[in-house]
């Protein structure tokens, strides 16, 4: 019985179970009058789900977002294992990325819309801007940090730069990159819902800003928590395929 309880899935069904319940108790205090119950807002969710109104969204949402997760990706892996492996590159992006990491690049928001205008653009390099930094920083980090004994073995056997670089620093690499793929595309998820809400109200974006609105707060909720949970069930899919491709001595113990 003890084990059953300490198993991860348990405590991760207990967590959202606690969360959610406290959610609900709030909600029937209530803190305030724009914060539904936690059963209203599942209710509006099924509603919109069933009324068609949340798939019709999706699609804005998700072709920018998708676009820019991609660009992302290949750019921000490329530059960051291309710094890790060349110091003169390292000094010359480093920097940039590191600045832009730090700064509040939602304030950049409004200087898009005013270069790119309000359409689709816009809103992929917000998505860029976002998980870029995350991605390259992570990357290069995670190849700089290679084990030097590792490079010496590989070096000690004759093995090319090139072959060290694809069988010895890459695979040591991969949980770190993958890594800030995971976190870049969090990152992402945010960019993309920014964009809809200070470029254009389309999506996603739109339902929020409507429903607030109206007052329709069940709704609003609802529609943060729809795009809340697919990034979540997402960001798990990304993680699962780095033990399926990558990793396969962890998925044996998962």
């Amino acid at each position: 019985m003890v084990s059953f309880f300490l198993h991860p899935l348990t405590l991760r069904v207990l967590s959202f179970a606690a969360v959610f319940g406290v959610w609900e108790y709030a909600g029937r205090i209530p803190i305030s009058p724009a914060f539904p119950t936690f059963l209203q807002t599942m209710a509006a969710l099924w509603g919109m789900i069933a009324d068609g109104s949340m798939a019709a969204v999706y699609p804005s949402t998700l072709e920018p977002l998708g676009i820019g997760l991609v660009i992302s990706s290949f750019l921000g892996v490329g530059c960051g294992i291309f710094m890790g492996l060349n110091e003169k590159a390292e000094w010359f992006g480093a920097p940039v990325f590191i600045v832009m990491q730090a700064a509040p690049l939602g304030a950049l928001v409004p200087l898009l819309t005013f270069v790119y205008g309000i359409g689709l653009t816009s809103k992929i390099l917000t998505v860029c801007i976002m998980a870029l930094p995350v991605i390259v920083l992570n990357a290069f980090n995670a190849v700089r940090h290679t084990p030097e004994s590792m490079i010496e073995m590989g070096r000690s056997y004759l093995g090319s730069r090139l072959q060290v670089i694809l069988k010895i620093i890459l695979p040591a690499a991969s949980p770190v990159i993958y890594a800030g793929l995971r976190l870049g595309a969090a990152m992402g998820f945010i960019g993309a819902i920014l964009a809809e809400l200070l470029i254009t109200p389309t999506g996603i974006g739109d339902i929020i800003t409507y429903n607030q609105s109206v007052a329709e707060y069940d709704k609003m909720y609802a529609a943060i928590f729809s795009i809340m949970a697919f990034a979540v069930i997402f960001i798990e899919i990304l993680e699962r395929s780095e033990y399926i491709f990558f990793r396969p001595d962890k998925r044996v113990n998962q």
